[in-house]
């Protein structure tokens, strides 16, 4: 018996008398698996290898098999995170553990239907946002029963992140957050069977980094044909180019000493690493915070499209991403995959003293030849949350919204508009009286009752609400498609607009970026 099949025949020992009941045993690839039943519907395998602990010779290094074991594997427990250190509020508001250990490239499955071969279910792979530098896929918000009792069975996955995934060094590869991606889909497509579930009907899902994650892969050649659909939920845009990786790893390596080779950033600590990587995680001369109209629409014609600018992100590679995520898309890449997309209607729109007046917002808005209908809807979207929060209302169109909006039109050009939806989550919390980042996962997880929902959704939260986006996003998974107006309709301005008790269809709903885009002349 090797080290790691003791290791896992002692831990289900002292685990079997925790109150829950066991779940039957699956062969894996690696090896033999046992969870457990956290519902009637719903069973639980957590922290399940897909790749070796990317640690020692590993390290910096493309992700490999992990190392088989003997016997079967306790898999009730999460396992070790890639997070060690939180995002941190007002942005990320979701309880997502960051759990010590060296193994952290793992798989979460959660199933109605283990070891039933026959079963053929849907298949939902789910990517944690957190900037691309920080989240967890141990979240209570990302927990699959809901989707388990709709009949999908459920992923989570972890990956590489900051500097450690993404970073450029000499010697190593590019994008290798991305690749701990691929080598999990993977995975899924060599074991989900033995699960009840189905590889040749995945769609992969994320929201903020992880719906930017759910674009790259769509982007990338190298993901072909592990999934058939895709939901992007707050999806981060832009990619850096290599240039742009390349200087932002040397100013990193100069930044703490050392010279930008592998080999001697293998002497650096992994806490070296995380004290310095945000304050270099920006390239030079991509717009900052975008606050008002005229800015925007600059930027726009500076040929800046929702770059975020921060470097230790999904870079154009050559490889992995062979040419930048809009140039992907300008040339048809993933127009064979189905897209369900959207945004919430307030994601960056806090309060920003210094920025301009409702009055001057729309005065400029109106100069820069936006319609009458469409100035009317943004002064209405403002008044809503308060008009202290103009600013950031343009915050949230330049990171978000606009670059959505920008992609429908461009699948709708490619012959992809058919497969092609967007929704526009509107519904405002209590708590932050507006539609914030992150607030729409536990209506779509179906998951209201799930650890610190209350504290930011509020105590009224819509079940009605959530029974309906979930029931959507059960349809798309299930189907590849949706019977709502697809982007070929409505010059892809549409969108499902879920607030109050249920779901809408608007057909304007980002007529407002389409036209910040037209005038820009970029569309």
């Amino acid at each position: 018996m090797t080290s790691a099949s003791m290791i896992a025949s002692a831990t289900l020992t002292a685990t079997t008398a925790l109150p829950y009941h066991m779940a039957p045993v699956i062969a894996t690839t690696g090896g033999k698996v046992q969870g457990y039943w956290q519902t009637g519907s719903s069973a639980a395998y957590l922290g399940i290898p897909f790749a070796a602990a990317p640690v020692g010779p590993r390290r910096f290094a493309a992700p490999t098999a992990p190392e088989p074991w003997d016997g079967v594997r306790p898999a009730m427990a999460y396992g070790p995170t890639p997070q060690r250190r939180p995002f941190g509020s007002p942005i990320v508001t979701i309880p997502e553990p960051s759990i010590p250990g060296e193994s952290t490239l793992n798989v979460n499955v959660f199933t109605p239907a283990p070891n039933d071969r026959d079963a053929h279910l849907p298949v939902y792979v789910w990517i944690h946002g957190g900037g691309y530098f920080a989240g967890s896929p141990a979240s209570p918000w990302y927990n699959g029963r809901a989707f388990n009792a709709s009949g999908v069975v459920t992923v989570t996955i972890s990956y590489r992140l900051g500097f450690d995934g993404f970073g450029w060094m000499d010697g190593a590869p590019l994008n290798r957050g991305l690749l701990d991606q691929i080598a999990a889909l993977e995975w899924v497509q060599d074991n989900i069977v033995a699960f009840g579930g189905d590889p040749d009907r995945v769609t992969i899902g994320g929201q903020s980094a992880g719906g930017g994650s759910v674009l790259a892969l769509l982007a990338s050649p190298r993901a072909h044909g592990l999934f058939r659909g895709a939901i992007s939920e707050s999806g981060a845009f832009g990619t850096p180019t290599a240039e742009q990786a390349v200087a932002g790893g040397r100013a990193l390596a100069e930044r703490i000493g050392v010279e930008p080779t592998r080999e001697a950033w293998l002497t650096v600590g992994a806490e070296t690493i995380l004290d310095n990587e945000r304050e270099v995680n920006h390239a030079e001369g991509v717009p900052g915070n975008v606050v008002d109209a005229d800015s925007l629409i600059d930027a726009l014609r500076g040929g800046s499209i929702c770059d975020n600018g921060m470097i230790f992100v999904p870079v154009a590679d050559g490889d992995v991403l062979p040419e930048t995520q809009w140039d992907a898309f300008r040339h048809g890449a993933g127009s064979d995959v189905a897209l369900f997309m959207g945004s919430n209607r307030n994601e960056f729109s806090f309060p920003m003293p210094g920025g301009p007046s409702l009055d001057d917002a729309c005065a400029s808005l109106a100069k820069d030849g936006i319609s009458e209908e469409s100035v009317r809807r943004f002064t209405n979207g403002v008044l809503r949350i308060g008009e202290d929060r103009v600013a950031g209302q343009f915050v949230t169109a330049w990171t978000f919204r606009v670059g959505l909006a920008y992609l429908a039109a461009l699948r709708a050009r490619s012959g992809a508009g058919s497969r092609t939806w967007a929704y526009d989550f509107a519904q405002m919390s209590s708590v932050s009286n507006v539609s914030a980042h992150c607030e729409e996962i536990p209506y779509a997880f179906n998951l209201l009752d799930a650890e610190n929902v209350t504290n930011v959704l509020g105590a009224g939260a819509s079940q009605s609400l959530a029974d309906a986006m979930h029931d959507t996003w059960v349809r798309f998974i299930t189907d590849g498609s949706l019977t709502s107006p697809s982007a070929d309709d409505n010059d892809a301005y549409g969108a499902l607009r879920f607030q109050g008790g249920g779901a809408s269809y608007d057909a304007d709903a980002y007529r407002f970026e389409h036209e910040m885009l037209s005038v820009a002349g970029v569309l």
